[in-house]
């Protein structure tokens, strides 16, 4: 197993990848996502296609959140470790559901659709591709973000691997963000609302802040060496 000071670097670096890719896929998306007459026009593909680009970075760094943490983690609470590896993949095989159908979207737009009523059908269809994307924006980075973020924020909170207020984002977080889930499931505000970007704020700043301490401190010393099977000081330097 790598080193537990290079898995954290590794880590926290992949959280910060995340970040910056989840912001850049969303700025780059913009035109497909706010002109329902996108699919009619000359649209700016390579804008969409750079934002695809970036969701997909972002489902690769989250995965690799997951499998920079587990060798780790698992040796505190192997279950919830691999809970935590099962849903981050499931959160990013979400993420690139969307990212084909924003993608579907440029292709019937290059490729008009032959019939009496071509436009209506394109801007029908389009619609229908937009609705997947923001429904798997829904289900992957709230409801199964939201479960897995508990999940480690958990383990991370009782193995003391980094500070108690980090971990404590994560278990606020977590719930917070799926019960806006739910809230924005059965329409009491929209996914892209003051509610919503409130109620993330917490997971945004668990992700944050456990990303750059894994960068700069890694793991505490004190939760490693309690590990079972791991060597004390004194153990270390005994002949």
């Amino acid at each position: 197993m790598a080193s537990p000071r290079k898995l954290a670097a590794a880590a926290g670096l992949c959280y910060l990848v995340t970040h910056a890719a989840s912001i850049g896929g969303l700025v780059l998306y913009g035109p497909v996502l706010n002109n329902s007459g996108y699919v009619l026009g000359r649209g700016p593909d390579t804008r969409v296609l750079l934002g695809a680009l970036s969701e997909v970075i972002l489902a690769l760094a989250i995965i690799g959140t997951a499998v920079t943490l587990f060798p780790v983690a698992r040796r505190h609470n192997e279950a919830l470790a691999a809970g935590y590896l099962g849903l981050r993949t499931l959160e990013a095989s979400v993420i690139i559901v969307g990212v084909v159908s924003l993608l579907s979207v440029v292709t019937m737009r290059r490729h008009a659709t032959q019939g009496p009523h071509p436009d209506a059908a394109l801007l029908a269809l389009d619609k229908a591709l937009v609705a997947a994307h923001d429904w798997t924006f829904l289900i992957g980075p709230d409801f199964v973000c939201g479960a897995n973020t508990v999940l480690m924020a958990y383990v991370m909170y009782r193995a003391g691997l980094v500070p108690r207020f980090i971990a404590c984002l994560g278990l606020i977080g977590g719930p917070l963000i799926f019960a806006s889930a739910i809230a924005e499931l059965f329409g009491a505000y929209p996914q892209i609302s003051v509610w919503g970007s409130f109620t993330a704020v917490p997971v945004f700043a668990w992700e944050l802040s456990l990303a750059i301490w894994l960068l700069a401190k890694g793991f505490k010393p004190s939760a490693l060496t309690a590990l079972p099977g791991a060597r004390t000081p004194a153990a270390a330097v005994r002949p």
